[in-house]
């Protein structure tokens, strides 16, 4: 017997725990207080940002908390995802707790009407009609049951009274907000324990299967395969990117499944997982053509040459080895934008490091050997920077917004409504008195009682005139 008193006053304590709305309070305040720092100190950035932006002691000192507290990423730290959980079932078990009052007005088959309590509404309506009780209950009744879903009548000593209602099942719609706010933290934890953010950058003809998660130096394995066929790029007059384009294929068991031309703000979604345009690059071309012109009498050959690989130059000057690729090359503090560096080699002599710039072809003058080298022509080749996430919860969140809205609709713009007409008869003419009731926007049911006594009484004057 003591043990089972043990384990109940355990449950109540926990129960109380989580329908305490000081719980309620500190969640929500350290919620607010990790938006606050989340803004401060930006989120999911590199190493090298933070160490730029605070300093080199800031930046220890931050670096020793995100281990701990990860506050370089605080959306998708487990801490994190306990505020979410405990605010879930704080929620969850005050609605619980709070339904039971609720329930009871909400499924209740036969309604209870307390005929005095309307009569002391200050806002009720009271007017005399010249016919009897019975004679105005046929005429009262189907006015009623037009309006309110529910209406029933109750014979008095010396009338009747009529009691109708409707819509009582608005008083839901706080639990409705509930149960939105309820998925949209789901959605939130789903999304943060089973999704995923990573990036990954894929040559022109080229295909990955492996991106690189955000944030870590881990690698997560896609179960197919995307392939650049192409990447286009535009530029405006200034010479500004205007669009790039990426032409994507996914391949599956080793055959093309889906293919899509995608850029900025149109990805490309297969099995749940969003591929974004993000960025592009340019890569080392695959081949270059070079031209060698001899200082002493003009002569001009063209060759073709590969990086790493030597290339014998003519007249047997030697060779030249192009031995990198810079799409933003430095020259004494200027950026000189694409360049070549390689090696050239004489016969006799010491090898001579030579720069390429692509936007000065004449540069290796400067230099005055015996040769002239330039770059000629070149392929371009760019490489694709993908966004690659998932988020499983993103639907449930979704639902839970349009549940938000439904609810605000019905907590705000709706009421569960209350009416009675009480008519007593009083020698050779009737008195109504009529008053109503609602949870919500007192205001509005006082205008609704208004416009139905007006209308009662119409009903008064076309009889008369009848008569």
């Amino acid at each position: 017997m003591t043990n089972k008193t043990n384990s109940s006053d355990a449950v109540n304590r926990v129960w109380k725990f989580f329908t305490s709305v000081k719980l309620t309070v500190v969640i929500l305040l350290s919620l607010a207080v990790t938006s606050i720092i989340g803004t401060v100190i930006p989120q999911s950035g590199t190493a090298s940002e933070y160490f730029h932006k605070y300093g080199e002691l800031r930046y220890k000192i931050l670096s020793f908390l995100d281990s701990i507290f990860d506050i370089f990423d605080m959306y998708h730290s487990w801490w994190f995802q306990i505020l979410l959980l405990l605010l879930t079932i704080n929620i969850i078990i005050c609605s619980i707790d709070r339904m039971k009052a609720t329930w009871k007005i909400i499924f209740v088959k036969i309604p209870r009407f307390n005929v005095s309590r309307f009569r002391r509404l200050e806002d009720k309506k009271e007017f005399s009609d010249k016919r009897t009780p019975d004679e105005l209950k046929q005429i009262y009744k189907p006015v009623l049951s037009r309006s309110y879903g529910y209406s029933r009548i109750e014979q008095t000593d010396s009338g009747f009274c009529l009691f109708a209602e409707k819509w009582r099942w608005t008083r839901l719609g706080v639990y409705i907000v509930h149960l939105s706010i309820i998925l949209m933290l789901l959605g939130s934890l789903i999304g943060s324990i089973f999704g995923f953010e990573g990036f990954v950058n894929i040559p022109e003809g080229e295909s990955a299967k492996k991106i690189n998660l955000r944030n870590t130096t881990e690698m997560h394995l896609l179960d197919f395969e995307i392939k650049c066929e192409d990447f286009s790029l535009s530029f405006y007059d200034s010479g500004a990117p205007k669009e790039y384009r990426s032409s994507l294929v996914i391949i599956e068991n080793g055959k093309p499944v889906l293919k899509k031309d995608i850029i900025v703000n149109d990805p490309l979604r297969y099995k749940g997982i969003n591929i974004f345009q993000s960025s592009y690059g340019t890569l080392a071309p695959s081949e270059v053509t070079l031209s060698f012109t001899i200082r002493e009498t003009g002569m001009e050959y063209k060759k073709k040459a590969v990086i790493n690989k030597p290339v014998d130059m003519p007249e047997g000057l030697g060779t030249f080895l192009i031995k990198d690729y810079s799409s933003s090359a430095g020259f004494k503090g200027h950026n000189i934008g694409e360049a070549f560096m390689g090696i050239l080699t004489k016969k006799t002599g010491n090898p001579v490091n030579i720069m390429l710039p692509l936007r000065f072809p004449s540069f290796d003058k400067m230099r005055k050997g015996d040769v002239i080298i330039a770059v000629a022509s070149h392929n371009h080749r760019y490489y694709t920077g993908l966004q690659v996430t998932k988020d499983p919860g993103v639907w449930v969140v979704y639902s839970g917004f349009i549940l938000m809205i439904i609810g605000c609709f019905v907590t705000f713009f709706m009421s569960h409504q209350r009416l009675c007409i009480e008519v007593t008869g009083n020698g050779n003419h009737s008195m109504v008195m009529v008053a109503g009731t609602s949870n919500k926007n007192k205001i509005g049911m006082q205008r609704k009682i208004e416009i139905l006594s007006e209308k009662l009484e119409k009903l008064i004057q076309s009889n008369e005139e009848k008569e």
